[in-house]
């Protein structure tokens, strides 16, 4: 949803097109409520699924109360969804509820793979973002939005900042959380002599966790090395020889990090997370594991939520949210939810 284009309607560069932008529907809709509150958030996001003309007015009121031509609502998810649905019915919020169902045991498998998603489109739109830089070779932007060409770099330079702390914490909260869960559950199965502890699986299954941690590993002075990089080009007179190799090289990088990051991501989507699934943890247990992973992830869930959740879909970004509320108490705001309210 890049560059809170969902809370705003300013003007924004090609790199910094989100997702939803490919939604069609302009129908006009009117959202009420506090900017603070779960509720509020979520219909909002779910309007943004249905169109592209939606306006908030913030309220006091914890309710949400949506108003599409002369008519309003205000009730239970379920029944405003309803509504909503029948005014827009296209694309249907029925399927897209249906989506982000599902078991408990998936809630983590879920997390991670919706943290793919962001982490890939924020490298993608880096990857358009440096290419655009380098056919400009130091042209001044046509976006007057953007500024100079220095102010453009630094920009991006923070774009990416942001981008690497969230990289890391995704790769801590697997390591620390569930790598560490397959680790501990396999200890247990070997101490209590259970089947799986004899044989080639459980060692299958440790050489597939200690395979993706090593991998992250080497990943890290990659992401740093690129960092660097971006630092240099910040001091670099923009327009020389030097600055346009600088951009080319930078653009390179950036662009072999990305489908090695796809790479990495669909490997542990298919040989590591569905080890999660067969843990059979109880509800409780995955519950808990869920809160453990957002806990070691304290950036991506405050200061940078907002940069997060705008690399999602709508409906993504929906499924998300209840992931959070899955395991917090309504009646405490988490600080991601309160650092998208400020962009409203």
């Amino acid at each position: 949803m890049g560059n809170c284009n969902c809370f705003t309607n300013s003007k924004q560069a090609m790199a910094e097109i989100a997702p939803y932008d490919l939604i069609k529907s302009t129908t006009a809709v009117h959202l009420y409520g506090d900017p603070a509150t779960s509720s509020t958030l979520y219909i909002h996001f779910a309007l943004l699924y249905k169109t592209r003309a939606l306006q908030f007015t913030p309220t006091n009121d914890p309710q949400p109360v949506v108003q599409i031509g002369s008519e309003t609502i205000s009730g239970t998810r379920e029944m405003m969804f309803r509504f909503i649905d029948v005014k827009l019915p296209r694309p249907p919020l029925a399927v897209l509820v249906e989506e982000g169902g599902g078991e408990t045991a998936a809630l983590v498998v879920k997390m991670a793979v919706l943290q793919h998603r962001s982490v890939v489109w924020h490298l993608e739109r880096m990857v358009r973002w440096s290419e655009d830089l380098v056919t400009r070779g130091g042209r001044r932007n046509g976006d007057p939005a953007m500024g100079s060409e220095r102010m453009e770099v630094k920009k991006f330079q923070k774009s990416y900042s942001q981008l690497l702390e969230v990289m890391v914490e995704h790769a801590q909260m697997e390591e620390r959380v569930v790598f560490f869960r397959f680790w501990k559950r396999l200890r247990e199965v070997r101490n209590w002599g259970h089947p799986c502890s004899t044989g080639t699986r459980s060692d299958l299954k440790n050489g597939l966790c200690k395979a993706a941690n090593e991998e992250h590993g080497r990943d890290l002075p990659i992401m740093n090395g690129i960092k660097e990089d971006i630092k240099s080009i910040v001091v670099l007179d923009t327009g020389s020889h030097d600055y346009r190799e600088a951009l080319r090289n930078l653009s390179s990088r950036l662009r072999s990090l990305l489908e090695h990051s796809k790479e990495h991501f669909q490997e542990e989507e298919r040989d590591v997370l569905p080890l999660m699934e067969a843990m059979e943890l109880s509800k409780e247990q995955q519950l808990r594991v869920l809160e453990q992973c957002f806990d070691v992830m304290q950036g991506t869930h405050s200061h940078l939520f907002s940069s997060f959740i705008h690399g999602l879909l709508p409906r993504e970004a929906m499924q998300y949210l209840d992931l959070i509320i899955s395991c917090k108490e309504e009646k405490l705001v988490p600080p991601c939810f309160l650092g998208l309210s400020s962009r409203m």
